[in-house]
């Protein structure tokens, strides 16, 4: 990391981008889409739903609305959660295309105002809604942190690919055996406890 606070808070925020992203790459539409757990978290529904947040914390909070906010699934009269999951008339490539122009928003708003500029989040309880662009960065960093660490327990569940980004998985380099053999014995740890 180089550079003052705001480059390096926009450099951890493009890395957890750049993860979440990652874990999309080389599947099928319908593995995209699946519900793989009970709360139905699915990949496509988390890139759409974090495309979602992005667009609001760096628009309408710091009075600079994304151009083409599509929250109809956030309206009151929307099913719970409709921001979690693609519906089928929307297409893998248009909800990557809504998270790289909702990227180039946010950048720009990133840009064009300092750390200290301060917004309003209506959707925060009273007494907390006025936060600076320090807080929403921070606050952006650790909501696509989260939902790309769900990305990657989704991917691995479909595939078995794991890990934090290509070239850089943070995982240890062993064989597919050895991993096998150890999660057997971590299996066998937690079971010793039942």
């Amino acid at each position: 990391m180089t550079g003052d606070t705001k480059s390096q808070l926009r450099e951890y925020l493009q890395e957890t981008r750049d993860a979440l992203l990652w874990k999309l790459e080389g599947l099928s539409e319908c593995d995209l889409r699946r519900p793989l757990v009970p709360t139905g978290t699915n990949l496509l529904g988390l890139l759409k739903h974090v495309a979602m947040v992005e667009a609001g914390y760096f628009g309408s909070v710091f009075g600079r609305p994304f151009a083409d906010e599509p929250f109809a699934c956030l309206a009151e009269d929307a099913e719970p959660d409709a921001d979690l999951y693609a519906t089928a008339d929307e297409t893998p490539d248009q909800i990557r295309d809504l998270y790289r122009r909702v990227q180039a928003h946010s950048d720009a708003t990133i840009e064009a105002l300092d750390l200290d500029a301060t917004g309003t989040v209506p959707w925060w309880r009273p007494g907390s809604t006025t936060v600076t662009l320090h807080r929403i960065l921070i606050h952006m960093i650790y909501e696509t942190g989260r939902h790309a660490g769900q990305a990657d327990i989704v991917r691995e569940l479909i595939d078995g690919s794991a890990g934090r980004l290509p070239g850089k998985t943070n995982l240890p380099d062993v064989t597919a055996a050895e991993r096998a053999a150890r999660r057997d014995r971590i299996e066998q740890i937690a079971r010793s406890f039942a």
